[in-house]
């Protein structure tokens, strides 16, 4: 197992650097920099002299490679640069971001993960009654409406009509959180929902389930031991890629409840082509997922044999 993991690792260290290197190329094709936008947001009328000083200051003066790998290496020592824009020290910008994006990951996973799999496994059972048709139509309009639109719909029940929750966030806590909890959480248990119903309905529908039956185990006994223990491969392979776009910050939903994430942090330095920040959401995104497909390959090796055994014959 060791040098499995070792192997992957080995495998996805070229992929982190093409990516940081694609990112870093786009944002320089972007047609404008950090001293330009910073001097238009501030109204401020300067010279081309006073902006290639900037420029110069900053390294922007120099050719992309040059500066790619002056990043590079600066990254391989532990500083990923300072901001642009603010002046401050980049790494510890993004770490203060950290703990909301974390917050509202766990929040929502486990909503989901609390209605995705019992409404799932319920359809499932049910299948073709009156209990499936309902769940089945609700899980079609929540995968139906985009994000936005179901904050909106929030905000003007919860936060408006009733009084019950602030309109925008007030820090990060329990109450702030739960309107975006629940904007990314209707929709992923929508399609978690369903796909759990697809996927137990294929088991129940296997020679293993009829034997059992057969033999006169319980059908209870049969579901929870045997058919979701075998759909466990499904449903981690969806929360894989879900914890890992939810920790990268979800920029729609943390922008429109100005939830002080990670995902917020990228937009607002999008915008102000805020290099540094950019750089280091990119390298987090990179290694989120790198890390995710390698936590998920491990778990795939520990609840399918037929995985490990495959992977012996190698």
């Amino acid at each position: 197992m060791k040098s499995y993991i070792i192997k992957r690792l080995l495998q996805l260290i070229p992929i982190v650097i093409g990516i940081t290197l694609l990112s870093f190329a786009m944002m320089r094709m972007a047609g404008s920099d950090a001293v330009t936008q910073m001097y238009s947001q501030s109204g401020a009328i300067v010279s081309e002299e006073v902006i290639q000083k900037a420029r110069e200051e900053l390294g922007l003066d120099k050719p992309f490679i040059v500066q790619y790998f002056v990043w590079l290496g600066g990254l391989l020592r532990g500083d990923m640069g300072t901001s642009y824009v603010s002046g401050k020290n980049v790494f510890s910008t993004f770490v203060s971001k950290l703990p909301a994006t974390l917050l509202l990951t766990l929040m929502s996973i486990v909503f989901t993960v609390a209605v995705s799999i019992p409404l799932g496994i319920l359809a499932a059972v049910k299948q073709n009654k009156v209990t499936d048709y309902i769940i089945r139509f609700c899980t079609f309009i929540g995968n139906s409406m985009p994000n936005f639109f179901i904050a909106l719909l929030l905000m003007n029940l919860f936060a408006i009509q009733l009084g019950w929750l602030p309109v925008m966030s007030t820090g990060t806590t329990f109450i702030s959180g739960i309107m975006p909890t629940l904007t990314l959480g209707i929709s992923m248990a929508a399609k978690y929902t369903r796909q759990v119903r697809a996927t137990v309905l294929e088991e129940l529908d296997k020679d293993y389930v009829t034997g059992l039956k057969a033999k006169g185990v319980r059908g209870s006994v049969i579901l929870w031991g045997s058919v979701l223990k075998s759909s466990m491969l499904t449903i981690v392979t969806l929360l894989a890629l879900s914890i890992g776009s939810l920790l990268g910050g979800t920029a729609i939903v943390e922008s429109i409840f100005m939830w002080d994430g990670v995902g917020k942090l990228a937009v607002d330095s999008i915008t102000m082509r805020d290099y540094p920040l950019i750089q280091a959401y990119v390298v987090w995104m990179a290694i989120i997922y790198v890390v995710v497909n390698l936590v998920t390959d491990i778990l795939y090796h520990y609840l399918d044999p037929r995985v490990r055994l495959g992977g012996l014959r190698d």
